[in-house]
């Protein structure tokens, strides 16, 4: 396990009187809050999340600026190694020992579930930004969590309506073998085989697979309409790259990635990722918000020009919106900062028109993009058009239909 790092003291003064000062900290632990953000920084998504979520986390403390109370903001950050013993190891250690307050990020779902589950009525806040299991707001909802940009449902669902709607009936799927590909992959199948599709076929893969080959060969041979990519991070551009070798765009076959960023397709390039399908819920060059604190991200220490991914933007927007929470209520206990948030329903910056439910899912719009031709690119990471926009009342699962026991 790596080292827990502790950065970012953020001691920000406010224009407060004493007696104020004191009245604004009375509920926060050691006067300080603390969000660390766990994801994976040297596994396949240390490129969507890593240290890059790291800065998102920063950045959104920093445009905190106390909350007009002088609230003092740390973030530290730990790698959970995609392993959801460590990722638990590690929170349990947050919570004894090192007085962190919420965690924030934690892509891989098995590691989201157990962290889930662990936190569950105590006083850390879970915000849950790049877990993608729609568990989190279903069968296993905790009062401690909430969960922004995509999941399970979400992507599956609204990623299989969009691509049926443009002709796509036949699909073959090519699956990462855990808790987020299985996921995806049920979802999606059920809403095909209701509105008519087919599924020809799929195959399980492990985490970290370096060899597509005999799983695209089936695709191919299946003569599906739309292969779908339930997979991530460094599999999924693994699996595109060889897609491309066996010319299975070229033949007529579209490829969707259900889970794909705009860094995998800069590590892909447009050569090889131009015609995808995918579903994303922000993107950097939508409107001048994004396009802002796309180009503040880019230039954070390490960043060396990269845009950030969806995970980024959502580490960002949900700890900017726990710590709003903290200051409005004078606490950083789950117990009152998570309904607080669940009060929140406006504009996001960079996620457009939001609401919070009692489940803990934050709806906002999702889109359908396609990724750019070389020749359609104009300018560094110029690589999504939008085919179309989901709202956010119908990119996520009824409220009513997850089980979740918080709901009345």
């Amino acid at each position: 396990m790596k080292s827990f790092g502790r950065h970012l003291a953020l001691a920000l003064s406010g224009a407060l009187s004493l007696a104020g000062a004191n009245t604004a900290r009375a509920e926060i632990s050691d006067n300080v809050v603390r969000v660390g953000v766990l994801n994976d920084i040297s596994g396949i998504f240390q490129d969507t999340n890593g240290m890059g979520s790291v800065e998102a986390a920063r950045m959104a403390a920093e445009d905190f600026n106390g909350g007009g109370k002088g609230i003092t903001v740390e973030i530290v950050y730990a790698d959970h190694q995609n392993k959801a013993d460590v990722g638990q190891a590690i929170a349990r250690k947050w919570l004894d020992v090192e007085g962190v307050d919420a965690i924030v990020d934690v892509p891989n779902s098995a590691v989201g579930l157990s962290i889930n589950a662990l936190l569950r009525d105590s006083r850390m806040t879970f915000l849950a930004s790049s877990t993608a299991s729609s568990d989190l707001t279903g069968k296993a909802c905790s009062p401690n969590t909430i969960q922004w940009v995509n999941d399970a449902w979400a992507t599956g669902n609204t990623t299989a309506a969009a691509m049926m709607a443009r002709g796509g009936k036949d699909w073959y799927f090519v699956t990462v073998d855990y808790a987020l590909g299985k996921g995806i992959e049920a979802e999606a199948t059920n809403y095909i085989e209701k509105n008519g599709g087919k599924i020809l076929g799929s195959s399980k893969h492990p985490l970290g697979t370096s060899d597509f080959a005999s799983f695209l060969l089936q695709a191919q041979n299946s003569k599906a309409k739309v292969i779908g990519l339930a997979n991530a991070g460094g599999d999924t551009i693994n699996a595109v790259k060889q897609a491309n070798e066996f010319g299975i765009q070229q033949s007529g076959q579209t490829m969707v990635a259900f889970l794909l960023f705009v860094n995998d397709v800069h590590g892909m390039g447009l050569k090889v990722a131009q015609g995808l399908q995918l579903l994303e819920a922000f993107y950097w060059d939508m409107d001048d918000d994004t396009r802002a604190f796309a180009k503040r991200f880019a230039s954070r220490p390490g960043m060396n020009g990269k845009m950030p991914s969806g995970n980024q933007a959502g580490v960002y927007a949900s700890t900017l919106a726990y710590l709003n929470a903290v200051a409005a209520t004078g606490s950083d206990h789950a117990k009152d900062a998570v309904p607080q948030m669940k009060k929140f329903k406006g504009k996001d910056k960079l996620f457009g028109d939001v609401a919070i439910r009692q489940d803990g899912r934050v709806i906002h719009p999702m889109y359908l993009f396609e990724v750019k031709k070389p020749d359609e690119s104009k300018y560094p990471y110029d690589y999504y058009k939008l085919i179309s926009t989901i709202p956010a009342d119908r990119a996520f699962r009824p409220i009513a239909d997850g089980g979740c026991s918080l709901v009345k």
